[in-house]
């Protein structure tokens, strides 16, 4: 276990280090220049190359590279372009509503598709079967903008329930917290819910149809008994696969939902930056993304041993 973990940790520095080329390649080669965004519409041709000199921008791709990456390997992300800020610091300050966003989300997903997914299996064919396999139908087709357009229209301005946009943080209690992140949460979750209701589903089904369940039934113990501690248990590789890669695609959906509900977080951090062609934001984002990425795949595959013990590393 402990070979395999280190074997693992020791695998992300060559994925971060392709992501951090990668990431700055495509930033330095894509049209437009951040000079010309900060100087202005009535800037010089002097002062734009002025201001690229003050950048560093000026300097070859290769240099520009090897500076950066020194700095990265120190815990340096280097300073904003348009905030004037260090990156580090602009990450600290949007983490938390980042952070509040994916883990109520992923805990709505979690709680509410997993017993979804079980109870489609064990009335298979069943009217709750065939609602499932409609719901994770329109939940993998409506896009998250949408649905969140669609929930504001009707929660907040109609119903009147939910605010429509902003977030409090934590400090300021728990249930203000709450409040103003129920309505982004449910709108990102539901495409969580489908995915892992659906994987959940077709796992208990398969093994319903084990010989232990049936052994398990001509026993005569509950049927809650045989879902839960022999169904539920034994497919949970599977659902911890889908959970982990959920959380996975949460980066995506993060930034347009933080987008449409004016959450200050990472992901809108990443579009203000985008459009400010602030490279070292986008860079330092990009590369803690990577990480949270690889460190969810290997929380996930750490997770098999303690779900079925006959998988060794």
């Amino acid at each position: 276990m402990f070979a395999f973990l280190a074997r693992r940790l020791l695998s992300t520095i060559p994925v971060l280090l392709i992501v951090s080329v990668l990431v700055f390649l495509m930033l330095r080669l894509t049209p437009g220049d951040p000079a010309a965004v900060l100087a202005g519409d009535a800037a010089s041709t002097e002062q734009i190359a002025q201001i690229r000199a003050g950048l560093g921008l000026d300097r070859s791709i290769p240099e520009q590279f090897a500076i950066w990456f020194g700095h990265v390997l120190t815990g340096d992300l280097g300073q904003s372009f348009y905030y004037k800020t260090e990156v580090t610091t602009l990450i600290g300050q949007r983490l938390e509503p980042t952070l509040s966003l994916a883990l109520v989300t992923i805990v709505i997903a979690v709680l509410v598709a997993v017993p979804l997914g079980v109870l489609a299996a064990w009335r298979s064919g069943g009217w709750l079967d065939r609602g499932l396999m409609a719901f994770s139908v329109l939940g993998f087709s409506i896009p998250v903008f949408v649905l969140a357009y669609v929930l504001i229209w009707l929660v907040s301005l109609k119903l009147g329930w939910l605010p429509v946009q902003g977030y409090k943080r934590l400090a300021d209690g728990a249930g203000p917290w709450l409040y103003h992140l129920t309505l982004p949460s449910i709108t990102l979750s539901i495409i969580y819910i489908a995915l892992i209701a659906r994987v959940t589903r077709a796992s208990v089904l398969e093994t319903l149809g084990e010989d232990y369940i049936r052994t398990a039934r001509a026993k005569g113990l509950p049927e809650a008994t045989v879902l839960l501690r022999h169904a539920l248990a034994n497919a949970a590789v599977p659902i911890a696969t889908v959970i982990g890669i959920g959380i996975a695609l949460l980066i995506g959906g993060v930034v347009v939902t933080e987008s449409v509900y004016a959450i200050p977080g990472l992901g809108r951090l990443t579009v203000d930056a985008v459009l400010a062609r602030d490279f070292p934001t986008i860079q330092g984002v990009i590369l803690l993304f990577s990480f949270v990425y690889v460190m969810v795949n290997l929380l996930v595959d750490l997770s098999y041993v303690f779900f079925d013990p006959r998988i060794r590393y």
